[in-house]
């Protein structure tokens, strides 16, 4: 956004008018407990487990959704000029670290028009001033869409948020038709297109979100475009085919799988990468996703070989958004500042997903901070870590998850709201903004391992 627009922001208030009409309904404790109850019964599932929510939706208003929107154009467009850039000039790909491996399979090519076709941006906004900080990008193994839609429909029947909706224009956001429409505008373009196409799904199964991959791959079939969920490891190809466990021929995948699991189980996965070398499938997103996933992104979006063909407007946004990104090596930064500001930083691995590995110095002691240091510095721990400037999240008012709903009189059911920090992912198909991936948690980490919970996303007025 434009650092001389001050805008108004109205979301604290929305989300206090939310809890005060909770209240004035004694708690809404039929609404909490019928909503906890959907929830248990949803497809909001991951790693087997049904999500923790939050009763109070994330309510953002025009001027969030316009902040919003500006930071997925701006750096879908920025970070396509980076992968462009890669593809096309050897000298600049030296300034990342790659797998051999993958380095050669970011090369191969697409065969369609979109550079980056899906991606999350997870940011930290500040919802009184307007002001963001990126976490992490993500590229074809986001997830979160399921579990947007579901939360929403545990709450919108509830007579909280009716009462709220009476008040308000509201909108929930829409992740799935969007999504499906865009891949089949992207595969239209792809140059071994075929008249009547099947797309897979494709992931490393015991990783992914199969419950939110099923429901993809329906409404990719009730869109007339069969489609079925797949193991990488399960596909097949015979130099001119590839095909599916069921020996169905597969013209366009949605590439889920992450690419450090695709290196992991490299010799499992040589169907999709024959077949992706050999052209004979359109796959959406190509691996040179792995650059925007990979979290070498943030030190080389400051590296002056990037910032020579971006322009002066683009280099102000990634100073402006992208916090001080190093590698945890002291050939990099100085250790010793590191480990005596402890609180200024974040220690992360430079690939991997899930917050794995992700430790915020204010969670930790300092004998815990200066052993984590120890640890992940200087490749110690053999793969490169990143220690970065710790953004202080936003906080949000919210009732306590009902995870436990069940087993509580109306008494017990605690109606104190409680703050929580945000992380907001911003879902880009194909350069527009769709909507938002909403996450708060307790601590300085926001995570499902850290007590993380998911919650509605709903625009008003």
């Amino acid at each position: 956004m434009s650092e001389t627009t001050q805008p108004v922001f109205k979301n604290a208030a929305y989300t206090q008018e939310y809890i005060d009409i909770a209240n004035n309904l004694d708690g809404d404790v039929p609404g909490r407990r019928a909503a906890r109850a959907y929830m248990d019964a949803s497809t909001a599932i991951v790693h087997h487990q049904v999500v923790s929510t939050s009763f109070v939706p994330k309510l953002y208003d025009a001027a969030s959704r316009q902040v919003m929107r500006e930071v997925v154009e701006t750096t879908h467009r920025i970070l396509c000029k980076v992968m462009q850039h890669y593809l096309d000039d050897a000298e600049y790909r030296k300034i990342f670290d790659y797998d051999p491996r993958l380095a050669e399979l970011i090369l191969v090519p697409r065969g369609y028009d979109a550079l980056l076709p899906f991606a999350r941006f997870d940011i930290f906004l500040d919802e009184s001033t307007g002001d963001v900080a990126f976490c992490e990008f993500n590229g074809d193994g986001s997830s979160g869409m399921n579990e947007n839609r579901e939360i929403t429909h545990s709450v919108e029947q509830t007579a909280t948020f009716k009462e709220f909706a009476k008040r308000h224009h509201v909108e929930a956001c829409e992740l799935f038709d969007a999504w499906v429409s865009e891949f089949i505008n992207i595969y239209n373009t792809y140059e071994g297109r075929v008249e009547h196409p099947r797309f897979a799904i494709c992931d490393y199964l015991e990783n992914g979100v199969v419950d939110e991959f099923h429901l993809f791959a329906q409404r990719f079939t009730d869109a007339g475009y069969p489609c079925t969920v797949c193991d990488v490891r399960d596909l097949t190809f015979d130099g001119e085919a590839l095909h599916d466990a069921q020996g169905q021929p597969v013209h366009a995948i949605w590439r889920r799988c992450v690419t450090n699991d695709v290196l992991e189980y490299w010799d499992q996965s040589q169907a999709l990468v024959e077949a992706a070398k050999a052209q004979k499938v359109a796959l959406i997103g190509s691996f040179a996703g792995h650059i925007v996933h990979d979290k070498q992104i943030f030190e080389a979006l400051f590296n002056p070989a990037t910032q020579a063909f971006l322009t002066p407007e683009e280099i102000a946004f990634v100073e402006r958004t992208v916090p001080q990104t190093r590698y945890l090596d002291e050939r990099e930064v100085d250790l010793d500042a590191i480990r005596a500001d402890k609180d200024a930083w974040i220690i992360k691995p430079t690939d991997a997903y899930g917050a794995a590995d992700v430790y915020a110095g204010c969670f930790q002691t300092q004998e815990q901070w200066d052993a984590i240091v120890a640890k992940f510095a200087n490749g110690a721990a053999g793969a490169p870590f990143l220690v970065q400037r710790y953004i202080t999240p936003y906080k949000t008012q919210i009732l306590v998850p009902d995870n436990d709903i069940a087993n509580l009189s109306d008494q017990e059911v605690q109606r104190e709201p409680v703050l929580y920090n945000n992380l907001e992912g911003l879902y880009c198909y194909n350069g527009t903004f769709q909507g938002i991936f909403s996450r708060l948690g307790p601590y300085p980490t926001i995570s499902k391992p850290m007590k993380g919970i998911t919650c509605a996303t709903i625009w008003v007025d």
